[in-house]
Parts: C-alpha cells; structure tokens; sequence
C-alpha cells in the first residue's frame, strides 16, 4: 500500500512537470510592453490600476459560492432521498437547519446589504 502511493505521487509530480514543460516550449514568446498595463474593456484605465474595493463585495461572492455549493450538495440528496429513509431525512434537516441559521446570521450583519 505505502509503495502504490509512492508511485501515484512520482507519476502526479511527473505529469505535472512535463505539462509545465509542454507549455513553456509551444507558449507564443511576445515581449510587449503593453502585455503588463491594465486592461478594462478596451478603454485605458486613467489612474493607478491598483485600488481597493470594499469588502462587501468580497463577502458577498464568498455567501454567494458558499450557497451554491451547498446546493450542489442538496440535488444528489434530493434524487436519492426515497433510499435513505427517515436517518437520511434527519441528516438533511439538520444540513439544513446549519444553512438557515448561517444566512440568518449574514442577513443580521448585514452581509447581504448593497450599499
């Protein structure tokens, strides 16, 4: 068993180093200074490019990622549910339960707001 992982782990180590190679050798080499501005919708940004967003705007994509991956976690559940019986439905509903009480709380912090 400790040797098959060996040998996943050298072949994983291998396949990774021979794509970056592949890529370094038939990447395009085009040394334009142009490659390293800003670029926003064609238009040249005016100003420095780096500046900071409010971190609302972070929290909400976070709540937004999170949620949906939880409902990636609900549709195989949902086609499945009749074969779990009653543990599987109490599992769900406490799944559940922990989303709603995370959304009460953002809404209560205020996370969801756009101002």
């Amino acid at each position: 068993m400790n040797s098959l992982f060996v040998v996943v782990f050298i072949t994983g180590l291998a396949l990774v180093a021979a794509a970056l190679l592949i890529a370094g050798w038939i990447s395009p080499r085009s040394f334009n200074p142009q490659k390293g501005e800003a670029y926003e919708c064609g238009i040249p940004t005016r100003g420095t490019s780096w500046m900071q967003f409010r971190v609302g705007y972070y929290l909400f994509a976070i709540l937004f990622l999170m949620f949906d991956v939880e409902t990636v976690f609900l549709f195989p559940w949902a086609v499945i549910v009749r074969d779990l019986g009653v543990g599987g439905l109490i599992n769900i509903l406490f799944f559940m339960i922990i989303l709603v009480l995370g959304l009460a709380y953002a809404w209560k912090k205020g996370a969801l707001e756009w101002k």
